[in-house]
């Protein structure tokens, strides 16, 4: 499978990606935990079968430390003992706001209640915010063919 176009290589295209990055960096500069962040961004990732963001935040994850157990658990974090009971709360988010069609109820309020139990206003925001942003991403790589395997960590930093 070839990547169908290039989202880089085109003005409009390159003009999108550089804002879409500046909505991301108002997450990643907040108070949510950086390894939460990439645990949720690869959880969504798995489900929307994006190989192209599933490689980059392995890789970022795997950069700023996190644990190839951990990593590997992500998909299965439910029957693992490896994940905070906050960042169990993440995921479950992750998971329900990615698969809206998939439910009547979205975003279950059993979900919402554990969510808001581990994390702040502000990080509540920069979840939901970084749930939503992530969903996007997906849907931009897979439209396009954006293949995974070459990302390396950082590779992004000067469109910030």
């Amino acid at each position: 499978m070839d990547t169908r176009f290039d989202m880089f290589g085109n003005e409009i295209a390159a003009k999108f990606a550089k804002r879409f990055a500046g909505a991301g960096l108002v997450i990643q500069q907040s108070p949510l935990p950086k390894s939460t962040q990439e645990l949720v961004s690869l959880r969504a990732s798995q489900i929307n079968g994006c190989g192209w963001c599933i490689d980059m935040h392995t890789k970022e994850a795997a950069a700023a430390g996190e644990t190839t157990t951990r990593l590997h658990l992500v998909a299965a974090w439910r029957e693992s003992t490896v994940f905070t009971e906050a960042e169990r709360a993440a995921l479950a988010l992750a998971e329900e706001g990615t698969r809206l069609a998939d439910a009547h109820h979205g975003v279950s309020d059993e979900t919402w209640s554990q969510v808001r139990k581990h994390y702040d206003d502000d990080q509540v925001a920069a979840l939901v915010a970084l749930v939503a942003l992530i969903n996007a991403a997906n849907r931009l790589a897979v439209i396009v063919h954006q293949q995974g395997g070459s990302y390396e960590p950082g590779m992004f930093a000067a469109f910030h």
